[in-house]
């Protein structure tokens, strides 16, 4: 009898692996997300229709959406900051207001004020422009520090306390402030109790050559319509509360969730830095992260998300000793350091 051919033949130990490969090929999601990542692409198309470039500003402005956060942001004048954060506000379907803040304003002109009502002899409270859903504060820093302590409550509670009464924001809740940091005039700086309470301080930056001649196209044959009439609601509160759910349900691994307290307990030890970040630093890091992995499609946390975590969340709550700020080094600078001398877990 001839021998068989048996060169075709997969073991039995062979054939389980490639079963086992096959099937973490086939592994679905535990949290369905597909919902969520289609809606966040309708909202990068809608902005993309008005906004050039400016991905990674987008992008951080719906994970601090997603995470309940709120941002700072920061760039030159002229590079579509403030028209960003508006056209942003018009995607979701909610009540938007704009404070131009001024060295004159005061906490009142914000969150409102008591007024005699003359037909009942009573004083009833006028709601300030606070009270919305999507609030955009331009030039944030312009404002005195008693303004500046306005938001404090606001901003960490979601809520307002006026002659002993407290008025709760009606959900979602997000404060988009933009800041120059070149103009330095009639400006103060922001305390570090107010930066704290900013999920995500984002640097823009001059787009690049090949954007600027799209920009200028676009602008050209855009003719008279307005920048707001192009833009349509893509999302209600409703979804977005489902949304914001789904993104907390996220799953983060002990290990993942020990890779962020190391990071950001080096940075209160480092010596370059005279402030580290707080506690509350660390927990932003970890919903930036889950967000950053739901809008990827994924239901659980990898070290990636908490990197592109990292700079955002940080980069104002740090504090650089003098000596090395006089040498131009920036917060930017530890992170990468300290990114660097933390092992990522495997």
């Amino acid at each position: 009898m001839e021998n068989e051919d048996t060169s075709n033949i997969t073991p039995p130990e062979q054939n389980s692996q490639q079963e086992a490969s096959e099937q973490h090929l086939d592994f679905k999601n535990r949290i369905d997300l597909s919902e969520l990542q289609q809606t966040v692409e309708k909202l990068k198309s809608e902005l993309s229709k008005v906004i050039i470039g400016q991905h990674d500003f987008i992008e951080l402005l719906i994970v601090s959406l997603l995470s309940n956060g709120h941002v700072l942001i920061e760039g030159v004048p002229g590079i579509a900051k403030t028209i960003t954060a508006k056209l942003f506000a018009k995607t979701l379907q909610t009540g938007f207001s704009r404070i131009q803040f001024t060295p004159d304003l005061m906490p009142s002109d914000v969150l409102g004020t008591s007024i005699l009502n003359m037909k009942t002899s009573d004083f009833e409270f006028k709601k300030g422009p606070i009270f919305s859903n999507m609030v955009l504060i331009d030039e944030i820093n312009r404002a005195p520090a008693k303004t500046q302590a306005a938001l404090f409550e606001v901003m960490e509670e979601k809520q307002v306390t006026i002659d002993g009464i407290q008025y709760l924001m009606a959900p979602p809740f997000m404060v988009l402030a933009t800041q120059n940091p070149v103009e330095q005039e009639g400006t103060y700086a922001l305390p570090e109790a107010q930066l704290d309470r900013f999920l995500f301080k984002i640097k823009v930056d001059y787009p690049t050559l090949q954007e600027e001649i799209t920009i200028l196209k676009t602008h050209h044959d855009r003719k008279a319509a307005q920048p707001l009439e192009m833009i349509e609601s893509v999302l209600t509160p409703e979804k977005l509360l489902e949304f914001k759910t789904k993104t907390q349900e996220v799953i983060i691994e002990e290990k993942i969730i020990g890779y962020i307290a190391e990071i950001v307990t080096k940075t209160r030890t480092h010596p370059h830095l005279y402030l580290g970040g707080s506690p509350r630093a660390s927990i932003a890091i970890m919903n930036a992260s889950k967000a950053f992995a739901a809008i990827n499609g994924r239901d659980f946390v990898t070290p990636e998300d908490i990197k592109k975590s990292l700079s955002p969340v940080l980069r104002h709550r740090l504090i650089l000793s003098p000596e090395r700020e006089m040498e131009g080094m920036t917060t930017e600078n530890v992170i990468e350091m300290i990114l660097q001398s933390v092992e990522i877990p495997r």
